[in-house]
């Protein structure tokens, strides 16, 4: 049975150092997601789960323009391992500060991915913006309010989260510009945590009013609002 349920990202520029950190990664039967750019990758990240990044320092640091931009957002999202590699060897780079990581592929595969809750990279930029609305879910509406928001969804605080589970279905109302959408319970953070409780949410269609009112809530049209660190 395979160590980890999902594939973990495999990026270098380079054939050659690619097929040697695929190579390291067969002892540990873990299925590569083999990506020459990191732009591919994001493709990949918004489609499907993952478990991690196995990169060449090199192709982060030569990447310029959108490329680093997403080579940041990727690293900062997934656990990663950034190694120098030197024929069949990897060679784990010492890093800072926030981009500490493990000191080989074994510990990289068993610690890092092994503890990473697998999952899809977001679509869209989440903006911590809070605007009133009310969801209605079995018949009860509920006053609320967005801790964030998004194009694809928002974070609704909730005082009594327990009652959603996850793939149930509702209807949020935003109280500007009065009208609504379908959405999905994605995830839930249940009360008494340090953290605000509620519910994570993705929104099906959205209609022309809240098109137009996003738009002026955002800034961003949706195609150009992307879930990067840095703009």
């Amino acid at each position: 049975m395979p160590l980890l349920d999902h594939p973990i990202f495999v990026i270098s520029v380079n054939d050659d150092t690619r097929a040697a950190l695929i190579a390291s990664l067969k002892p540990f039967d873990v299925e590569p997601a083999a990506c020459s750019t990191f732009l591919e990758a994001e493709d990949l990240a918004l489609k499907g789960l993952y478990n991690g990044i196995l990169v060449d320092l090199p192709s982060i640091v030569k990447a310029k323009g959108e490329e680093k931009i997403v080579a940041c957002s990727l690293t900062g999202f997934f656990p990663t391992l950034r190694v120098r590699v030197m024929g069949a060897m990897l060679i784990p780079m010492t890093m800072p500060g926030a981009a500490k990581q493990e000191n080989s592929v074994a510990d990289f595969i068993n610690r890092a991915c092994k503890n990473f809750f697998a999952r899809k990279l977001r679509a869209h930029h989440r903006h911590l913006i809070g605007i009133s609305v009310a969801t209605r879910f079995k018949e009860a509406e509920t006053r609320a309010f967005t801790l964030d928001i998004s194009w694809g969804g928002a974070f609704i605080v909730d005082f009594n989260p327990e009652r959603f589970n996850p793939g149930d279905e509702l209807t949020v109302f935003f109280q500007e510009p009065g009208c609504e959408a379908r959405a999905t319970v994605r995830w839930k953070q249940s009360w008494g945590l340090r953290h605000a409780p509620g519910i994570g949410v993705q929104f099906h269609e959205l209609n022309d009013c809240l098109n137009d009112f996003f738009l002026r809530l955002l800034k961003h049209a949706k195609d150009h609002d992307r879930d990067r660190l840095v703009a």
